[in-house]
């Protein structure tokens, strides 16, 4: 056989043309279908009070009625506040106990730690209707209810569980000799926490962070039932205010829709860097 007719070998783990093409191909159009919703809320937000009823209407062009209605003659701001509020709050008590309870059962043995960590998950197999009942009875005897305060506790029983469980994987993924060599400095338990190892779960912590505060910025059922008075309204049950028996206001919703979404965003912005890290070290041990 003639070396002319021996075909050229692709080197392991290059591509060929047809296949490097298909690939993007796939990813461009996974790309669409993800961007899609997201482009046509923004577009209909953008047609106006009643653009909605024909959205595909190339006269009328765009305007930011919408907008100005919803930041000028609702309380979407006030909403926005509790929001905030209530949503920060569930954030950083949520980080404290989740990782203060993650690291006590990654490095302490004392009676009960295993019982302790299972009784986190099997509170995860509970569904939020399940929930509110028994919450909403607490809250009452605790007189917590239509309050920052007893929001903000029913949004950590829900994250902190999932949260502790990923946080004792990460802290497993960190040498105990840290510890041992803060117990030779004269550091406190708590101390070596603090000065040690907290800089060095950053990347967990970015994502505990995250996922509790995203848990509480768009969550609509214990808002609803916990919280009764309007100026306590948060986002997400003040949206319903535009939902009427006759008619829904889908240009106001598509507008503050579009506006929820910013800080998380922004949330996401600041803590993507460590959400790879993150997830894949919690998942390093169990």
């Amino acid at each position: 056989m003639s070396s002319s007719t021996v075909k050229p070998v692709r080197p392991r783990g290059e591509r060929s043309r047809a296949a490097s093409v298909g690939l993007h191909a796939a990813l461009a159009a996974a790309s669409l279908v993800s961007l899609f919703p997201v482009l046509f809320i923004v577009y209909v937000s953008l047609r106006g009070r009643d653009g909605w009823q024909e959205p595909m209407r190339l006269t009328g062009g765009l305007s930011l009625s919408n907008y100005s209605h919803i930041l000028g003659q609702t309380n979407f701001l006030t909403w926005f506040g509790n929001s905030v509020i209530v949503a920060l709050g569930a954030t950083a008590l949520g980080v404290l106990v989740s990782a203060t309870a993650g690291y006590a059962v990654s490095r302490m043995r004392f009676p009960g730690h295993r019982p302790l960590m299972w009784t986190f998950l099997v509170v995860q197999m509970f569904p939020m209707a399940v929930l509110i009942v028994p919450l909403y009875t607490i809250l009452g005897q605790l007189e917590l209810l239509d309050s920052y305060t007893g929001l903000i506790l029913t949004y950590c029983s829900v994250s902190v569980p999932f949260c502790a469980w990923m946080l004792k994987g990460y802290f497993d993924s960190i040498p105990a000799e840290i510890d041992e060599a803060g117990r030779v400095d004269g550091l406190t338990p708590f101390g070596t926490f603090w000065r040690l190892i907290v800089p060095l779960a950053r990347p967990g912590l970015a994502v505990t962070a995250f996922y509790s505060f995203i848990t509480a910025w768009g969550e609509v059922a214990f808002a609803s039932q916990f919280m009764s008075s309007e100026e306590h309204y948060t986002l997400a049950v003040g949206l319903q205010t535009f939902v009427g028996q006759q008619k829904a206001e889908w240009g106001l919703m598509t507008a503050a829709a579009v506006l929820i979404t910013v800080p998380a965003g922004l949330v996401f912005f600041l803590a993507q860097r460590h959400l790879v890290a993150g997830l894949t070290a919690g998942g390093t041990k169990g």
